[in-house]
């Protein structure tokens, strides 16, 4: 059993999009990652997602809809509903989600992560 000291993790890295494992929980990985721009539209097929913003506004765009999120605050975002994640500035996000999702959920491109780092 370790703390985890959230602003020692996220000082590690610096690339945007590129979640990294902290932690395990049941059969879920607890991730880091930093976000600023765009993502991909996506969904995941068989895995809810919860994002959690730390740190900056992260806005979520859904085909009929979107939510901004400030520090704070979570949402999880039921599986199979397209989502496009857009950071208008660096933004700090947890999320949780079964262990092998694929940050791209159904679609494979150059920002897809097929391993993930721990630190």
């Amino acid at each position: 059993m370790n703390k985890i000291n959230l602003s020692q993790k996220f000082s590690l890295f610096n690339e945007y999009w590129s979640p990294k494992i902290v932690g395990e929980l049941n059969d879920s990985h607890i991730k880091l990652a930093k976000l600023k721009g765009e993502f991909d539209w996506h969904h995941h097929e068989n895995e809810d997602e919860l994002f959690f913003v730390v740190k900056g506004q992260l806005l979520i765009r859904f085909r009929d809809t979107e939510i901004s999120l400030d520090e704070g605050e979570l949402i999880v975002i039921p599986k199979g509903v397209d989502h496009l994640p857009i950071a208008t500035d660096e933004v700090h996000v947890i999320f949780i989600e079964p262990k092998g999702t694929l940050n791209t959920g159904n679609v494979i491109t150059e920002k897809t992560k097929q391993t993930l780092e721990s630190i």
